[in-house]
């Protein structure tokens, strides 16, 4: 994707190859949906070197293009004025880190204070007038690091990267036991889980999930991994480490035991990814959470069992 930035209500770059039909790059390149392309085009919002262009114009390299694709719309939900942690900015998207027990976004309408209302917030204050958009989710219970697209072109492709498994998660995760393995992956499906709604297992029937862990310290009776997932199926670290005989600490509904923590020891730590415009490389951290210092504090501190 070419380099683009944001002027006012367009976005703006230059192209770096020919293309025999504009309306085609934006729909299979760029993954706009069809519908989005047709209304820019009928509207004169796609310009090249600042006339309007038909969908099946031709294009040169070094072209200006201007897509209007940042009009104004309303934020989708009611913002809250709070700050929130905000890892990265620019005109195209943001990563905000999200505290533990705070809903990624509301799933019932008593729901007003989510990550995402937080983040309604914060473009009500910096003037970004746009939809909120968050790019993947996190449990209520997980903290770290989540995705947001600032307009439709970027949603669209940071989608699509999503979909490809290009935009990698990493995750730090301390579980029951000493994994024996320093590394390893799990392969097996995910399926719900019929005798529980909220539960997610193993099953053969279930869709294709895989994660990669590699064990980062070993205490006396537990361990810290990193995880990293291939996939993004619905509690699927939790319900592979359950799998392979380490739950998460603090995960009841997986296996897990409480006391040490009030939710399950789970942190998205890294987002590595392409930018959209100009690919170049991102990676965004989120440091460890209070609670989960704590943790690993006390788990260093903890005697070997005899």
């Amino acid at each position: 994707m070419i380099h683009m930035k944001k002027d006012g209500e367009w976005l703006v770059g230059h192209l770096v190859e020919d293309v025999a039909s504009v309306g085609a790059l934006l729909r299979e390149q760029w993954r706009l949906p069809r519908k989005q392309v047709h209304l820019l085009f009928q509207h004169k919002e796609v310009l090249l070197d600042g006339t309007p262009a038909a969908q099946l114009a031709e294009a040169k390299a070094g072209q200006e293009i201007r897509l209007r694709l940042c009009r104004p719309e309303p934020l989708g939900l009611a913002p809250v004025d709070e700050p929130a942690d905000i890892l990265y900015e620019d005109d195209h998207l943001l990563v905000a880190n999200k505290p533990p027990g705070l809903l990624l976004h509301p799933t019932e309408p008593r729901h007003t204070r989510t990550l995402d209302h937080l983040i309604a917030g914060h473009f009500a204050r910096t003037g970004v007038a746009a939809k909120v958009r968050h790019v993947h989710r996190l449990d209520q219970d997980t903290s770290g690091v989540v995705l947001y697209a600032k307009h439709a072109l970027a949603s669209a492709l940071l989608d699509e990267r999503l979909r490809e498994r290009n935009i990698s998660r990493t995750y730090i995760a301390f579980v029951h036991g000493m994994v024996k393995q320093d590394s390893g992956t799990i392969s097996q499906p995910i399926g719900k889980d019929r005798h529980h709604p909220n539960r997610r297992r193993v099953s053969s029937n279930g869709d294709p999930a895989v994660t990669h862990y590699r064990v980062v310290e070993r205490y006396a009776q537990a361990s810290k991994l990193e995880c990293r997932l291939e996939t993004g199926r619905t509690h699927q670290i939790r319900v592979h480490l359950s799998h392979l005989g380490h739950p998460l600490i603090g995960d009841t509904l997986y296996g897990g035991k409480g006391g040490m923590i009030s939710r399950q020891a789970l942190h998205a730590a890294v987002l590595r990814f392409s930018h959209p415009f100009g690919e170049r490389p991102m990676e965004v951290r989120s440091p460890l959470p209070d609670d989960l210092l704590r943790l690993e504090q006390t788990l260093r501190q903890a005697p070997m069992r005899r």
